[in-house]
Order: C-alpha cells, then structure tokens, then sequence
C-alpha cells in the first residue's frame, strides 16, 4: 500500500497514529512554512532528517534560509484562488499515480476558520476527483480524531461507541442511516450542528444518500 502525506501549517500532532502515517509515508508533501515545522519533529519521528519530497505554496511564510535550502524541491505557485493544501493535493493527485492513500496531517488548530476552510475542502476534492475510481482514499487525520468526505452511500466500519458527526452544503440531500444512536433519516442539512454530536451503537454505521452529493464525516 502506497501513502502520500500532506503536511500542512495547523497544529503538528502529538499522538502516535497520525505521526505514525508520517513515519510510514512513501511520499511527504509540505505547504510552505510547515516545511519548518516538519524539519523540527523529524528526528523525533523518524530517528533522522528525512527530507520531504516536495515544498509548495505561495512560499510567502518560508524563510529565505529554507527557500534557498530546499530550492530543488520547491514549487512555487502563486495562485491565490487555492490555498497551499489545495495546491499540495491536485499535485499529489497528478504526480503520484499509483497511491492507495492521501492523509492530510496539520491541517486542523491555531486558526478555527483554516480548519473549518480545511476540513471543507475534502468535499471539493470528493467532488472533483473520481477517488474511488482512482482507489485512493483521502482523509485528514488529528490528534483527537479524522475526517473525510463521501459522494454516496457506504459502509462505516467503526465499531461500537464512535463519535460521529455529519455534515453537508447541500440541503436538499437525506441521509438515511443505521447504527446511529440517533437516525439522520429527516435531518434537513440546512445548518452545520444538524448532524453533529452522534455516536455509533453497532459495529458498522450504514448511510444511504438520497442523491449523489457531498458530505462530510468527522469521527474520534
């Protein structure tokens, strides 16, 4: 299984599992100044300096002593109608063919509305990408949790006493669900809490979606 990891400029997690996804990554992206963060949990995680693959971004945050260090592996793309996780993943996704997996590591912390903007963008990416055409799985994983959208209905492997919240932009979608202590069947998406707050109460949480769409998952 090859993995691919987006290292973006939120909160560095603490926890074993998502540095665990950064330890075993074929492939290590970072979004401009999370280079430097990066650099610094290195020997941490790996023992060494292990070098990532790619920088890219605006490079307005990076310091000059890095931009000159790591100049063979950066690409600057001043585009300023994609943010520097945007730009990580659409060249992820043209680069590296052959991945099962992307996890996207820092995005969430120190601002809410980077993380709400972060976490939104999973949808898009969902909505743009045929990744289940592509086999390759997206998420963004934390030290409290992980997210990740879907654009139909599926099966959640989760196990029993999960939290689980759902979101979506679109209102006219139903979602019809099983394993749920409390069954989204009539929530209207019309509001971000509407979802939120559930827990699973069986091993696997089925979510039938009334149309193709987008929709959003956070779980613990």
């Amino acid at each position: 299984m090859k993995t691919a990891v987006i290292i973006c400029n939120g909160e560095f997690p603490r926890k074993e599992y998502p540095r665990l996804l950064i330890k075993e990554a074929d492939h290590i992206i970072c979004c401009d100044a999370a280079l430097q963060t990066y650099l610094r949990h290195c020997n941490t995680i790996f023992g060494k300096v292990r070098e990532p693959d790619i920088v890219i971004g605006d490079m307005d945050s990076l310091s000059l002593s890095l931009r000159e260090k790591y100049k063979d592996r950066i690409i600057h793309d001043t585009d300023q109608e994609t943010n520097d996780q945007t730009k990580a993943f659409n060249l992820v996704i043209s680069r590296f063919r052959d991945l099962d997996a992307i996890h996207i590591i820092g995005a969430i912390g120190k601002r809410v509305d980077h993380s709400i903007g972060n976490l939104s963008l999973l949808m898009e990416y969902a909505r743009n990408y045929d990744l289940e055409g592509m086999g390759i799985s997206v998420d963004m994983v934390y030290d409290y949790g992980s997210a990740f959208a879907i654009t139909g209905s599926m099966e959640l492997h989760c196990g029993k006493g999960r939290k689980i919240s759902l979101f979506s932009p679109d209102n006219s979608l139903r979602i019809r669900s099983s394993g749920l202590e409390w069954p989204t069947d009539n929530v209207v998406f019309d509001n971000w809490w509407k979802a939120t707050l559930n827990r699973s109460t069986e091993d696997i949480v089925r979510l039938e979606l009334s149309h193709r769409s987008i929709a959003l998952i956070l779980i613990d």
